[in-house]
């Protein structure tokens, strides 16, 4: 009996000089493992009398149990230890401000089609889309376009197969517009359009915004006073001047190229003109009562010159430095 008594007393001592986990389970193992000193003397039970066998075994058990609480108490300890070191050196100061969260911004294309969108929305125009994949008759023959005309050919134009093509303009939505709705008309139509061309001014993909007015006493006049409109709104400059120069388009008669003044000098801006009457007649308009007129606008140049960017690639290159600008 005396020899179990220090065996607790033994243990209790092994397991408070203990610092860490694994340094307590071998201690553990020196007094229950299987060849533990209090495991020993359970298998020695065998060889006590009978009348001495139940005494030593409560004891034994007393002991084991005492050795069993005490190991649980100071596992407990070594976590609660080892928390309090982890919040010592990992504590926060909730009173410091929290990181800024990263926010993104609309693409400056996305932002100048917005603009254009709601300035024309003022001046009376509704907004009109259609499909970027085209039949040949919708972007080409209904507008007039001859079957010889350069613009047909591959180098200007991609084919889908030998009648659709990634559409060159956003006048086929026009022609969509025309043929499912009757006169007056006064529609704006902006998205993606699609030739073959890639350089510091042009890209293979860009977007265009081109816009149609259709009604009994619709004149030149009216576009020149729509235009003119518009870019005084749109680069908020009263005292921006538009200029029309004769040109020739194969939807439009009379036709004309649009610059404006910029810098001291003049820019071209974009193509207008009056719809030409095959084009009202391929959508059953009557070009006798009805007259029209039309004009096109390139979303990028709106945007390069709005923005002071000089070339168009830097719109498509994804660089974050470029972007974070427009946030």
């Amino acid at each position: 009996m005396e020899e179990l008594q220090k065996i607790l007393d033994q243990a209790l001592d092994r397991f408070s000089e203990v610092s860490d986990d694994a340094e307590l389970e071998q201690v553990k193992a020196r007094y229950l493992g299987k060849e533990g000193s209090l495991t020993v003397l359970l298998k020695g039970l065998g060889k006590l009398s009978a009348d001495d066998r139940p005494a030593a075994g409560a004891r034994i058990n007393q002991i084991k149990q005492g050795i069993e609480t005490a190991l649980q108490r100071r596992r407990e300890e070594l976590q609660q230890n080892k928390l309090a070191r982890k919040l010592a050196t990992e504590s926060l100061d909730v009173t410091l401000p929290g990181r800024g969260m990263g926010t993104g911004g609309l693409h400056p294309v996305t932002r100048t089609l917005q603009r254009i969108e709601q300035l024309f929305h003022s001046l009376g125009f509704a907004t009109a889309s259609g499909p970027e994949i085209e039949h040949d008759f919708y972007n080409f023959t209904a507008l007039n376009i001859p079957e010889n005309h350069p613009a047909r050919a591959m180098h200007d134009t991609f084919y889908i197969d030998s009648s659709h093509v990634l559409r060159t303009h956003t006048s086929p939505v026009q022609v969509h517009y025309m043929e499912s709705n009757r006169p007056p008309l006064k529609i704006i139509s902006s998205g993606r359009v699609y030739r073959v061309d890639s350089d510091a001014t042009h890209s293979p993909m860009f977007h265009q915004v081109e816009g149609l007015w259709v009604d009994e006493n619709v004149s030149f006049a009216n576009l020149k006073g729509v235009v003119q409109e518009f870019l005084q709104r749109f680069f908020e400059k009263d005292d921006l001047q538009v200029r029309f120069r004769p040109s020739f388009f194969p939807f439009t008669e009379p036709s004309a190229e649009m610059d404006m003044s910029w810098n001291g000098g003049w820019l071209e801006i974009g193509g207008c003109g009056m719809v030409h009457p095959n084009v009202l007649n391929n959508v059953d308009i009557d070009s006798e009562r009805f007259l029209g007129f039309a004009f096109g606008l390139g979303v990028e140049r709106l945007a390069m010159l709005r923005y002071g960017v000089n070339d168009l690639r830097l719109f498509y290159e994804s660089d974050l430095r470029f972007l974070k600008q427009f946030n």
